[in-house]
């Protein structure tokens, strides 16, 4: 579990300098940072139903489902004529629920994910 949270020994010229930019710009799209935050709140969902969630066409989202799919960050399960779509792993999330934590110190004061935090009884 640890190992999957550790970066050592990579260096900066590396092939994975360059994938990580192409994640990175891969989650540079408002639509599909919503898509990963519905598909990590709610698992599992159709096209349609995920259209609804993020409020866009069922084919633009079906389109940057395909791009997700290609950089492997959600997965597909056929059921008769009908795909669900999932995570297929927590890094995406991560990697959004990150960016957002980020976001909340740019905008001035005690960020959210500061104020919910558990503090430790002295």
């Amino acid at each position: 579990m640890g190992a999957d949270k550790q970066v050592s020994d990579v260096e900066t010229d590396t092939q994975y300098v360059d994938l990580a930019v192409e994640v990175f710009s891969m989650l540079a799209d408002a639509t599909r940072v919503r898509m990963i935050l519905a598909l990590r709140a709610h698992g599992e969902l159709s096209v349609n139903h995920l259209a609804e969630i993020v409020e866009k066409a069922p084919p633009a989202v079906s389109q940057h489902l395909a791009k997700l799919r290609l950089a492997r960050m959600v997965s597909v399960r056929q059921e008769g004529t009908r795909a669900f779509y999932r995570l297929a792993n927590e890094h995406a999330f991560q990697m959004v629920s990150d960016a957002i934590f980020q976001a909340e110190h740019s905008v001035g004061g005690t960020p959210r994910h500061h104020r919910n935090a558990v503090r430790p009884v002295k």
